[in-house]
């Protein structure tokens, strides 16, 4: 039997971090079997579905790189992919129910009429799991068509896996306890049931269920922010799939080599933005110089600076430097541009040095005189006027970064002097000085 996996998301809302950890785990089963992952919409609340939220969802897919087989823009030879369109599919096996008077009508719905007995399931994650039906009160028959003629999720759910000979459905464990009756519902249509996966939920850094509206929530947020797909896709598998090993760098290629069910944690997943940005800094270090300022380069036209022929070199001084995209136009924004902010508290640690000003303004006619301007001769005349001064080479290093750059950190100080140039830098150290 093929591998045939799932991502069945509602148009309500954006793509949730939890909902894309579903579509990866499924997406990397799949590959790593050889199998087809489809995607399908459930899209049958009409008052709650938009146009905006169905586009987020294939957008938020698209960027992570959860390309899918089946579903919307691919066609396929089990659709229609969406709910709404596959009302015939669902009047057509509630008539097997009926036929075999496994459903009654109740005040003008219908319900199933569940076989009173033990039904255990035997999760590829939580293991084996038993629901006795045999009290009725505890498990009453369960509505599967409403009275105006639509179909509760239960029935459309397993109609849908039925269709679309899905063989594994790895899904949130907060549906964990639907599966019995799902399994009932295949054994009355006379169908084998898929095998089910139940993956644990993602909690905040505190312990609370993670909320549509806690932070890392939207998968949108995340390019907007300066993250890059592969390291989300890193860190979104890391939560609740475990490498069994030291290991935490992984590209697509390496997830879909290593995952299995089996390395699926029972437990929760903690979700850790400091984790997430550090992982965004891998990834980023593993990119060429070049492919790190093409993808820099909307962050820091977005931020109105210049982006000329300079810009890659500039660009690739802050590569080791940032975790975000996001931060670049900030990190390289002195670079670029005459324009730019000093930070308080760096300005008024150099104003502390009396010596301070004397020394730069100092350094400025030194740099004017010197003969052939390069980074190495640059950076050694500042050592060379501090001596002059009586003073270490440590005190004028400092202010001159400083008086450069606005900023107490930053690249080093060789590569600020060398992509400024001498008359640049002579003018800042003589603004500073005044």
């Amino acid at each position: 039997m093929s591998v045939r996996t799932r991502f069945a998301p509602s148009p309500t809302g954006y793509l949730h971090v939890g909902g894309a950890r579903t579509a990866l785990f499924n997406y990397l089963f799949a590959r790593k079997h050889g199998g087809s992952f489809v995607l399908r919409v459930e899209d049958t609340d009409q008052a709650r579905n938009t146009e905006e939220a169905r586009e987020a969802i294939f957008s938020g897919m698209n960027w992570l790189g959860l390309d899918w087989d089946e579903g919307e823009g691919m066609g396929g030879d089990f659709g229609p992919y969406n709910q709404s369109e596959r009302k015939a599919n669902y009047d057509r096996w509630f008539e097997v129910l009926r036929e075999k008077d496994r459903v009654y009508e109740d005040d003008g719905a219908w319900r199933f009429r569940f076989e009173r007995k033990p039904v255990t399931m035997n999760d590829l994650v939580c293991g084996e799991v038993t629901i006795d039906y045999r009290d009725e009160s505890n498990t009453p028959d369960m509505v599967i068509r409403r009275s105006d003629g639509s179909y509760v999720f239960h029935f459309v759910n397993v109609v849908d896996d039925l269709d679309m000979k899905i063989s594994h459905v790895i899904r949130g464990e907060d549906h964990l306890m639907n599966t019995p009756k799902h399994l009932q519902l295949f054994e009355a249509l006379g169908a084998p049931a898929p095998q089910y996966a139940h993956i644990p939920l993602i909690l905040n850094p505190n312990g609370s269920k993670m909320s549509k509206r806690d932070e890392g929530a939207a998968v949108g947020d995340y390019p907007r922010q300066g993250f890059i797909a592969p390291a989300v896709v890193n860190f979104i598998a890391l939560l609740g799939w475990s490498p069994k090993s030291d290991d935490e760098i992984f590209t697509m290629d390496e997830l879909i080599e290593r995952f299995s069910l089996e390395a699926v944690n029972r437990a929760p997943g903690r979700f850790d933005p400091e984790k997430c940005a550090w992982l965004n800094q891998q990834h980023l270090l593993k990119l060429s110089p070049e492919a790190f300022a093409a993808a820099a380069r909307p962050y820091v036209e977005a931020a109105g600076l210049p982006v000329d022929g300079a810009y890659p070199e500039v660009a690739a001084k802050v590569q080791e430097k940032v975790r975000l995209l996001g931060e670049v136009p900030e990190a390289i924004g002195f670079l670029l541009s005459d324009n730019f902010e000093f930070d308080p508290a760096a300005v008024e640690k150099v104003h502390g040095n009396p010596a301070a000003k004397d020394l730069l303004a100092a350094l400025a006619d030194d740099f004017e005189k010197l003969g052939d301007w390069s980074a190495d001769a640059a950076k050694h005349q500042i050592g060379d006027t501090a001596k002059g001064a009586g003073a270490k080479p440590g005190q004028l290093m400092f202010p001159t970064r400083v008086a450069l750059s606005g900023k107490a950190g930053g690249p080093d100080l060789g590569d600020i002097l060398g992509l400024l140039g001498r008359d640049r830098c002579v003018a800042r150290l003589r603004a500073f000085a005044k």
